[in-house]
């Protein structure tokens, strides 16, 4: 994906081909069917958008010659000049924003710049899923107004829906968290914000989207173990319980465009080359309506890395006859013709790979001829980095920052009682460090420094020369904390520490990052605020337990406007409503658990203690969903029921015998079991703000159950002594649901606990 992404053997040709093709070269639109300069083109099918997509890409495919045919296997896609078609780079990037990684984008002349949204890590700490269609729309928006000046593509191969399952993991900022419910809800309203249209057609696409990295995928680089030929043996119980579900609703709920298969082995086999995952799951079961389509070079990693194939041929032809429609790379370019010479691929499936890219980029209006005549032809480099658009990403990165200590007199400060502020650390002063990685060409940036300087005098040192922090600057920062009536420490990482292709080891703040913090803490008068900016979780213990440290801050890596609402939260312009949406663990965590090891559930008899906050029973520094507020909010039960009653048929095997669980597929579930919960919020504290609603089960304990799951989250915005009412609508089969042993999923029998902070409450689920 990203330039590290790419194993070694990707060929510069790649690149080559991206750079010099239409997209690149040229500051128009690239299309197909362009009529006004070739009448003659209205004469075929393909070019008439009256008709319906499969006519039109039937009547597309068979006027190519199989070299055309294998031209369009491709990213860097061939162009058919007798036909019309130009070249097209199917590789462009919008993690949080429009990207230039990949080449089928980019920043120049009439637009140099696009919004750019904090990492999606944070995004995720918002807890917000109409934030994440918002962030969607306008980043489609912005794609759009690119592509009609020559400067992006509309296949977009975002976002990342893989689980942050281990802490080290470095890919982990790209992805909304550990949990699986709410990365299916991120997945799926992030896809529709790009993909829907504003005239509601659903056939047609604004972009076209793409889920990855299919599937288990979380092992980039770690003690030397490499993603390209990682092979990650995962159980039937967890593939269905954590790591597929969020694949399942991009698809199901955000009809989605594209997946992405992953360079790694699922038990045995590359996911790009396993037709039971491509053919059966994605196109079979779940019904994809788009493109099935490989990480960069993984084709190349399944021969020449995991020697899962003897020759290239063997390869080429084993993706593509498992279900893969586009090869990022150009081994398909290569090989495919000596597979088809072989015997090992015939034409025909050819044709059905390159009809549903066909199909794609015809629900795009690429083949309606020019873009200026179509839905969004009026978008142009006005509609770019708006101020509207400026300000719904420092929105994104108030809600998503996460309190996670504070003290009495500490935080918000008073910008007018502080007439000093000490601003220190490695990453006070940062700006290309706040978008993270997969990144773009921001409108602007307000570095943290830049946002607290616009409220308070205030005085800098960066205490370490990076943030691997080799020699802090201990005596130099502790003569300007002294000075100041407060201090601001922002601390963390950046892409050197986590990041594609880079796997941490330790957890803890990096060098001597923690000395730093420690020393000048100890000689600071007033309040002394750690922000911490990373993507994953840092074992902060000892800033948790020292009370010079009067609070914490997590920003994660907080996008363009990052230091403005890092500010705005400080100084209580903005209250924070943030909640972790990974567990923090202790340094011990890692120094005892492989990373290799795809386990979710502990394992008591060799020590295991489990993953995420839904398997993992040891101790934390701070736990999934924790985050503070400057008010405080209490919650009450409104209406819930005390038990819900399973309809069994007449000869169901439940109905004789003691059943622990019921198929959540059966009769039962298809009478739609629901139940309404709700929850009365009321702001007790003295400053209005959101306060995020997380609902939790605790299911009965059967089939290696999680200690307690996710259900669904809400925000609400109260003023002081505000009131109001939250209702969750909880599905039994779907939600209160779990995965057995085998991959079923079932509804357990007996007491489900629900639970929203200290609130708890009995739910019976009987026959």
């Amino acid at each position: 994906m990203a330039p590290a992404e790419c194993s070694v053997l990707v060929s510069l040709s790649i690149v080559l081909l991206l750079c010099f093709g239409p997209v690149c070269s040229q500051a128009q639109p690239v299309f197909a069917c362009d009529v006004s300069s070739n009448p003659g083109l209205k004469n075929f099918s393909f070019c008439d958008p009256s008709l319906d997509v499969k006519a039109r890409v039937d009547d597309l495919v068979a006027r190519l010659t199989l070299q055309e045919k294998i031209g369009w296997l491709v990213h860097a896609a061939k162009g058919v000049s007798r036909l019309g078609i130009p070249s097209y780079g199917w590789w462009s990037e919008a993690l949080h924003g429009v990207s230039d990684v990949g080449g089928g984008s980019r920043f120049t002349g009439p637009v140099p710049a696009a919004t750019s949204f904090p990492q999606v890590i944070l995004t995720g700490a918002t807890f917000n899923e109409s934030l994440f269609q918002a962030i969607g729309k306008v980043v489609s928006t912005e794609a759009r107004a690119m592509y009609n000046v020559g400067s992006a593509g509309l296949t977009f191969w975002s976002p990342n829906v893989n689980i942050f399952r281990d802490p080290r993991w470095g890919r982990g900022q790209e992805t909304p968290g550990e949990d699986p419910l709410l990365t299916s809800k991120y997945a799926a309203a992030y896809v529709r914000g790009l993909q829907e249209r504003e005239d509601g057609d659903k056939s047609r696409l604004k972009v076209a989207a793409c889920c990855k990295h299919y599937t288990a995928y979380d092992v980039d680089n770690w003690k030397g173990i490499q993603r390209y030929n990682f092979n990650a043996v995962v159980t039937q119980q967890d593939m269905d319980d954590t790591f597929q579900p969020p694949f399942k609703s991009c698809v199901l709920d955000g009809n989605v465009a594209s997946v992405m298969c992953s360079y790694n082995q699922v038990n045995g086999k590359p996911t790009c080359g396993d037709p039971d995952l491509l053919a059966g799951v994605i196109r079979g079961e779940w019904k994809l309506n788009g493109y099935i389509v490989s990480d960069c070079d993984s084709l190349n990693e399944i021969l020449y890395a995991q020697h899962y194939t003897k020759t290239p041929e063997e390869a080429a032809a084993l993706a593509v006859n498992s279900g893969l429609d586009l090869n990022c790379g150009e081994f398909l370019t290569k090989h495919a013709q000596a597979a088809v010479d072989r015997g090992l691929l015939n034409e025909t499936t050819i044709n059905r790979a390159i009809s549903n890219n066909f199909a794609t980029m015809m629900r795009l209006g690429f083949f309606d001829g020019s873009p200026k005549d179509q839905l969004y032809g009026n978008l142009g480099p006005k509609d770019v980095c708006t101020p509207q658009n400026q300000e719904l990403a420092r929105e994104v990165a108030r809600q998503g920052i996460v309190l996670l200590k504070n003290g009495p007199g500490s935080l918000p400060l008073s910008p007018t009682a502080i007439k000093s502020l000490a601003v220190i650390g490695p990453n006070a002063a940062v700006t290309h460090t706040m978008i993270g990685n997969y990144e773009g060409k921001p409108c602007n940036y307000t570095s943290p420094l830049q946002g607290l300087t616009a409220s308070v005098p205030t005085v800098y040192h960066p205490g370490c020369s990076g943030v691997s922090c080799g020699t802090a600057q201990v005596d130099a920062a502790k003569n300007v904390a002294a000075a100041a009536d407060a201090v601001v420490m922002v601390m963390g990482s950046d892409q050197s520490i986590e990041g594609e292709s880079l796997d941490r080891v330790s957890i803890t703040l990096p060098g001597q990052q923690q000395l730093l913090i420690s020393q000048v803490a100890s000689v600071s008068k007033g309040p002394v605020i750690l922000v911490v900016m990373s993507g994953g979780g840092m074992d902060v213990q000892f800033a948790k337990d020292d009370p010079k440290i009067t609070s914490i801050l997590w920003v994660g890596f907080p996008g363009e406007a990052g230091g403005a609402a890092i500010a705005d939260v400080i100084f209580g312009y903005y209250n924070p409503s943030g909640r972790l949406p990974m567990t923090w663990y202790p340094q011990s965590y890692v120094e005892k658990v492989n990373m290799t090891d795809m386990n979710m559930r502990a394992d008591p008899t060799r020590g295991y203690p489990g993953r995420s906050y839904r398997f993992y029973k040891g101790p934390t520094v701070f736990s999934f969903g924790y985050g503070l507020s400057y008010s405080q909010f209490d919650h009450k039960l409104v209406k819930a029921p005390t038990s819900v009653s399973m309809d069994l048929e007449e000869d169901h095997v439940c109905r004789s015998s003691t059943c622990r669980s019921i198929d959540a597929a059966g009769r039962s579930c298809k009478n739609n079991a629901a139940i309404e919960v709700h929850l009365s919020v009321k702001n007790v504290g003295r400053m209005g703000g959101a306060h995020t609603v997380l609902l939790f089960s605790s299911p009965p304990e059967v089939h290696g159950a999680p200690r307690k799951q996710l259900l669904g989250f809400e925000k609400v915005h109260l003023v002081p002594q505000g009131e109001g009412v939250v209702r969750f609508n909880v599905d039994v089969c779907k939600h209160l649901s779990l995965v057995d042993e085998k991959g079923n999923r079932k509804v357990a029998l007996g007491e489900h606990v629900l639970h929203v902070g200290n609130l708890k409450h009995s739910l019976n689920v009987i026959i």
